[in-house]
């Protein structure tokens, strides 16, 4: 790969503050091998800037790719908590029904029926794309690179899906 002068300096500058580098994703993340996986990426990032871009402030454009990409982690990383306490409700809403506790299964069925109704509302792009990210186990970039759409158009497409399950968020929490 042929890189240009920028491209260059950037990769030097990266290399010769990779530990501040490491450092601001550390104070961000609070986990040493995630820190790692975001310093890293963000050397393939600025590795593979655009030959045409213009970068005033070298070192201050890397410390802003390490951060952005530290953000996105924490966010990431919130959002799939919150996917997990929605699973462990839903689980426990689709286990088998006990038969002492008939009040339960009745409470089951209608947060069933709830997410159901939801679901159901949701226009077919969003629920086709929310049923890729939640049921098919894919990554936004993976959806986003099979239906042809934007990144951003993806993660606002899930967001709405999942604004409209709030409801039965609190059905479960009952």
């Amino acid at each position: 790969m042929v890189r240009t002068a920028v491209q260059r300096e950037l990769v030097s500058i990266y290399l010769a503050n990779r530990s501040h580098l490491y450092r601001i994703a550390y104070g961000i993340v609070r986990r040493p091998e995630c820190a790692e996986d975001i310093v890293q990426d963000s050397y393939l990032r600025v590795a593979e800037l655009s030959p045409v871009a213009v970068v005033k402030q070298p070192l201050h454009y890397c410390c802003q790719v390490v951060r952005n990409l530290a953000l996105d982690y924490c966010r990431r990383q919130k959002l799939e908590r919150m996917y997990c306490e929605f699973d462990e409700h839903a689980e426990a809403a689709l286990s088998y029904p006990s038969l002492d506790m008939p009040h339960r299964n009745v409470e089951n069925t209608s947060v069933l029926m709830a997410v159901d109704s939801a679901l159901s509302r949701l226009p077919e792009r969003t629920r086709k794309v929310f049923e890729m990210y939640r049921i098919e186990g894919k990554t936004q970039r993976q959806i986003a690179a099979d239906t042809g759409r934007a990144l951003g158009l993806i993660n606002a497409l899930i967001a709405d899906a999942d604004r409209s399950l709030d409801g039965c968020r609190q059905l479960m929490a009952r």
